[in-house]
């Protein structure tokens, strides 16, 4: 059986090796409660968490203090926005300003919280996928609590400013919070200089394991008040609580390690050449149109469309080529792209999207392969 392509990487990554050997001790010899800090095996966990948190810090140029740990991303999301809505401390702010193209972890907090009875303002894009950003600044009020927007779209790839939104937001006294799950560890990200106040990442996006994500939320000017959404035992100083799980922070700590072992610029540049090697070749070989082309991009997400042709039906017939049609959080429903939607494509361009998206491991062979293969199913 011929090995399986894989160009799925903003669904998930594989497990760097790396990663899994940091993790395996913590299984097997380093088995404590890192919560049990009266004996030794306590002791070691609670050392390889506190060694994560400053390795996740680094990457966002944060205080280890401000990382707090989570299952994921969509738990790191729905702390960040009802755990300000809940606070005292904002009583009198009841306006959330987000994007149409979030992802589903921020848009149902959003609408779950318009049940509770606050106003939500939900901007739109362009045909690439950009923020006006004059948007931003009109829509803020005196009582907007949070302005949440993506850096790195998980189905097109498109990058916002947020250092541009951030310091929007500074100067008018609003939080910001960004879901930097696609670009974490393959951005620069610098939460001083980007005024960010809350920001959502995951393990399983960086080559680390599945289900450990977390939340930076500042301390200090300004400090944010974020009210727990699980209560019991008062773990992660009182905002998140329940067991730890220590073999999975080990990975994220080591997987964000590795993202900066190597120079970052290079490896963009890498996985960029390989997105555009992709690109070029479906846009003369098959007609495909590219959705997103005229924004910055993450460099190694490419989605695109090919007119008249139903992307299922496509990878039905590409059963060595690991591809998916929209966000692995929207697949499961089957729904089409309500991210390509919002750009303001007809039914027959969404229908006809796929995602591809290279990663660390992604070979040059194995695009030309997957080029190959995707022209022929055309």
């Amino acid at each position: 059986m011929p090995e399986l392509i894989y160009l799925d990487h903003n669904a998930t990554t594989p497990l760097d090796v790396h990663v899994f050997e940091s993790m395996r001790p913590y299984f097997l010899q380093h088995y404590g409660n890192a919560a049990s800090r009266h004996h030794e095996l306590g002791r070691t966990a609670a050392a390889a968490v506190d060694a994560a948190r400053e390795s996740v810090a680094v990457v966002i140029h944060a205080d280890p203090r401000e990382i707090y740990w989570t299952s994921g991303a969509t738990e790191s999301n729905n702390i960040a926005l009802r755990g300000i809505a809940a606070s005292p401390a904002y009583s009198n702010r009841r306006h959330i300003v987000t994007v149409r193209t979030e992802h589903p972890s921020v848009l149902d907090p959003c609408r779950y919280l318009e049940e509770q009875g606050f106003e939500v303002t939900y901007l739109s894009v362009d045909q690439s996928g950009r923020l006006d950003l004059s948007q931003i600044d009109a829509c803020i009020r005196e009582d907007t609590l949070v302005v949440s927007v993506m850096h790195a779209n998980n189905e097109i790839g498109v990058l916002h400013p947020i250092g541009d939104i951030g310091r929007i937001c500074r100067e008018r006294g609003t939080l910001f919070h960004t879901d930097a799950v696609q670009s974490f560890g393959k951005e620069s990200i610098d939460v001083e200089a980007a005024c960010i106040d809350l920001l959502s990442f995951s393990g399983h996006k960086i080559y680390g394991p599945k289900g450990v994500g977390g939340l930076f939320v500042r301390r200090r000017g300004p400090r944010v008040r974020c009210e727990p959404l699980m209560h019991g035992g008062g773990h992660e100083r009182g905002l998140r609580s329940g067991t730890l799980n220590v073999p999975g922070i080990v990975g994220l700590g080591a997987a964000a390690s590795r993202c900066l072992e190597e120079d970052p610029a290079l490896e963009r540049e890498r996985l960029g050449a390989m997105r555009d090697r992709l690109e070029q070749g479906l846009v003369a070989g098959a007609g495909a149109l590219v959705n997103g082309a005229d924004a910055p991009r993450l460099a190694g997400t490419l989605n695109i469309s090919f007119p008249g042709i139903d992307a299922e039906e496509l990878i039905a017939r590409l059963p060595g080529l690991a591809v998916s049609t929209a966000s692995a959080c929207t697949s499961a429903s089957r729904q089409p792209s309500y991210v390509l939607g919002a750009l303001g494509f007809d039914d027959d361009r969404v229908r006809g999207s796929l995602r591809l998206s290279v990663g660390r491991f992604t070979t040059e062979r194995a695009v030309d392969t997957a080029l190959r293969l995707l022209l022929a199913a055309v």
